[in-house]
């Protein structure tokens, strides 16, 4: 047991002895690599000066990496400004902190060892370069603005504003030289595209407009794209907007790469969003293309009446821009957040609460074309009013009265309430205009029908096929009342035909010495209530002229 205690011992005097210099090794070499992952990654700013890069700086929390490069930039051109100074005075200089670069007794800047590592060089070698970029700087930035440099960039920046001027009246002459050429072409040799029996699916103006539509969009684009060109020229040309210059594409292209990268994750569900949103509005162009030739009789459906087309192509259109919301609703980008689904829900119950009215009026309008209850120029009656059907919308009806009125009458109250159609049969079968009077009993009937029926033939307008005709309506307590009947073409007629019609009535019944006894009766008077023929044409009346 001893031993085997004293082997143990051994072996693992031998193995420590082996593995310890290899574990150490192996922590040296993760703490370098990690040394170099934190020079990799460490923050870096650019050092520019009139807008020309000359090296990058890191930073760190403390000391951040463009506020380091702001610094440097200053000490260069403060180099670059004073007149005394030359550029080979610049040299490095070894201290502990790094390789500092000095123009005499001035810091420029100290190269630390992560500034080197990040390069792949070591702080002198780094130094060197970076002395020989300062000192090239120095000499641009003097040049630069020398009296000939600055005059020279000003008549290039005259001559690209001629160019400018010049390429833009090019592109405007051009485009209106390709409007011309597309309109001569579409009118002679594009007809229209697609046709079902007797309507166009595409006209060739419609694609003439849209030609033109992105003709003029490609000319406006190329205009603010030489205009933009012309921009980043002419503020290069001086070293105090270079900078701008340089910055003018980031600038401009910023947003656009914010939103592009945005996008770019979301390609797969906007390309599937825009292909259905084209289809199905492909597809409703086709249904209203349809509707609007069943609307006009071009087509025809067995069964199906011009007058359902509108209503039934919108809803053909709810149905379908609803299926298409439903099936785009999950590729929407953010439809999935919480505040998306938070204001959907939002605006749901908003929607169900205040719409309540709204929507029983759209479907009892809905309901009433398909009922053909009544149409756009029928008298009707609703109620207590009279008058014509002006308008139908999905939520009211419009009336004109008899008095020149405009009524609005909600749908839902169509749908619930009794609706009388004058016009509905007056054309085919003709409308019965009726009218009672009351006529003692003392008279023959037989000679109140025949006096009622001269006055139906005495009526200008009444057609003579159907005959009228005479009901007893009832026999009352003082008299018997009689129906007078006649027919009628026309409903809009109904008021002047009522009032020729009581008037002929009255001068029938006048004629033949026969009182009317309605509308009430008291007693029989010493004289009958008659007006002799002598007094029909008493001042102010005028005599009618002989026909």
């Amino acid at each position: 047991m001893i031993l085997n205690r004293s082997g143990a011992l051994l072996l693992a005097a031998a193995l420590a002895a082996t593995t310890l210099p290899a574990i150490a090794a192996q922590e040296r070499a993760s703490e370098s690599a990690a040394a170099e992952l934190e020079a990799e990654t460490a923050p870096t700013a650019p050092v520019e000066l009139d807008g020309r890069r000359l090296f990058q700086v890191r930073g760190v929390s403390a000391y951040p990496a463009e506020q380091r490069a702001e610094r440097i930039r200053n000490r260069i051109e403060a180099l670059a400004r004073s007149p005394d100074f030359r550029a080979e005075a610049l040299r490095p200089v070894e201290s502990e902190a790094g390789v500092k670069i000095a123009a005499g007794d001035r810091l420029v800047m100290v190269i630390f060892d992560a500034d080197a590592r990040g390069e792949g060089v070591n702080p002198r070698e780094l130094a060197i370069i970076i002395i020989e970029r300062i000192r090239q700087a120095i000499a641009d930035y003097r040049q630069a603005r020398s009296p000939k440099a600055l005059l020279t960039g000003a008549l290039y920046a005259v001559g690209g504003a001629v160019a400018l001027a010049v390429a833009i009246a090019l592109l405007l002459g051009l485009g209106r030289r390709l409007d011309g050429l597309l309109a001569r072409y579409l009118q002679h040799h594009v007809g229209s595209l697609g046709r079902i029996q007797s309507f166009e699916i595409v006209r060739a103006e419609r694609i003439g407009s849209a030609v033109r539509g992105v003709l003029s969009a490609v000319r406006v684009v190329a205009i603010l794209g030489v205009a933009f060109a012309y921009l980043g020229f002419a503020l290069d040309r001086f070293p105090g907007t270079r900078a701008f210059g340089n910055r003018l594409f980031d600038l401009a292209t910023g947003p656009l790469d914010t939103m592009g990268e945005a996008i770019l994750t979301e390609i797969p569900d906007l390309i599937f969003l825009a292909i259905l949103f084209y289809l199905s509005r492909f597809i409703l162009r086709l249904i209203r293309l349809f509707f609007d030739a069943v609307a006009r009789g071009t087509v025809t459906l067995a069964g199906f009446e011009p007058d359902w087309a509108g209503p039934t192509y919108k809803i053909a259109r709810f149905a379908v821009v609803a299926f298409a919301l439903i099936v785009a609703y999950p590729y929407i980008p953010g439809s999935h957040s919480d505040a998306f689904k938070g204001v959907s829900i939002f605006l749901g119950v908003i929607f169900s609460l205040g719409s309540s009215s709204a929507i029983a009026n759209l479907i009892a309008g809905y309901l009433m074309t398909y009922r053909r209850a009544f149409k756009v120029g029928d008298r009707v009656r609703i109620g207590d009013v009279i008058g014509d059907v002006t308008e139908m919308r999905l939520q009211a009806t419009h009336l004109r009265s008899l008095k020149n009125e405009e009524v609005v009458i909600p749908n839902s109250q169509l749908l619930n309430g009794q609706v009388v159609n004058y016009s509905s049969l007056a054309a085919k079968q003709g409308l019965i205009l009726h009218t009672v009077v009351g006529i003692g009993y003392e008279t023959p009937w037989r000679q109140v029908e025949a006096m009622l029926l001269i006055a139906a033939e005495r009526t200008p307008g009444l057609p003579r096929e159907p005959h009228p005709f005479v009901l007893q309506q009832s026999l009352g307590d003082f008299a018997v009342n009689y129906e007078l009947n006649v027919y009628c073409g026309d409903a809009r007629n109904m008021l002047p035909l009522y009032t020729a019609l009581h008037r002929n009535i009255l001068d029938v019944f006048n004629e033949y010495g026969v009182q009317i006894m309605t509308p009430a009766y008291e007693g029989d008077p010493e004289q009958p209530k008659l007006v002799s023929k002598e007094q029909w044409y008493a001042a102010p009346a005028a005599r009618e002229p002989a026909t």
